[in-house]
């Protein structure tokens, strides 16, 4: 005979040396399942394919190997791939790609876009390149702004209406800077490597150790960072208190027993 399951089962003892926590978050797509989009499956594809085409554009019409090198053909290009992925997911109804990945994307385009318009086109900083970018015409003009400008702005778009909050770990916002890093070393390897006096040298006005020294741009690197990483800040912490943008009513289970009205069972 099977003894019966008793009503109350007591708690199970405290482990010594650990506490208990009491709050623990979950992200909501760990329990709610992730629907079919597809018009954030269809935005997401048009945004990967600006971010492939102003690179293919700046391809055709430069140096291939010197158009690669550049920061913001690199981010677009993983714009392209990440928006790809993420589409896919999106219209087949799949978890979302990790926060770290897409965070990391939405940071380094946004670096991409902040620092063209605030820095590169900007008259009043020693690094401004707007001789060279008041020339522009054609399809030089329309790549400029696939890359810097339309790109950017629809990443940010996606991210605060069509993506759910992760949200996101302050580490990573130090995690976030081993990129711009790196390209910091490969920028100067590369100066390095080619001759003096190469106008390809140095590819942004701030790593440029002939005008500024070693010191210099370690000078300008350090200031850059520090920016990098308050706006990596304020991103995860946005990315904490924003509403969830693609949150769905969640349909109470109907009733099959009881009516509508305060009767009895039926």
């Amino acid at each position: 005979m099977i003894s019966p399951i008793p009503r109350d089962i007591p708690d199970l003892p405290a482990i010594p040396g650990i506490i208990p926590s009491t709050h623990s978050f979950v992200p909501a797509t760990a329990v709610v399942a992730p629907a079919h989009r597809p018009a954030t499956a269809a935005y997401r594809v048009l945004v990967a394919l600006a971010a492939a085409a102003g690179v293919a554009i700046d391809m055709k019409l430069g140096n291939p190997v010197r158009v690669l090198s550049y920061f913001t053909i690199q981010t677009n290009l993983l714009v392209a791939v990440v928006f790809v992925a993420s589409a896919r997911r999106a219209w087949s109804a799949r978890r979302p790609l990790p926060g770290v990945l897409t965070g990391g994307t939405l940071i380094y385009i946004s670096i991409t876009g902040l620092v063209y318009h605030l820095i590169l086109t900007n008259e009043s900083t020693p690094f401004s390149m707007t001789g060279g970018v008041d020339t522009l015409s054609g399809w030089h003009a329309v790549a400029n702004q696939l890359l810097h400008t339309v790109t950017p702005i629809a990443v940010v778009l996606d991210w605060l209406l069509l993506t759910r909050p992760t949200p996101l770990a302050f580490r990573n916002a130090a995690t976030w800077l081993l990129y711009p890093l790196a390209y910091l070393a490969f920028c100067l390897a590369r100066g390095a490597v080619l001759s003096p006096g190469n106008p390809a040298r140095y590819l942004y006005p701030f790593v440029d150790v002939d005008r500024h020294g070693y010191t210099g741009v370690l000078g300008n690197a350090a200031v850059l960072g520090v920016a990098f990483y308050a706006l990596a800040l304020l991103i995860v912490t946005i990315d904490h208190v924003r509403p969830d943008p693609v949150r769905r009513r969640v349909r109470r289970p109907e009733n099959r027993i009881s009516s509508q009205a305060s009767g009895g069972l039926k």
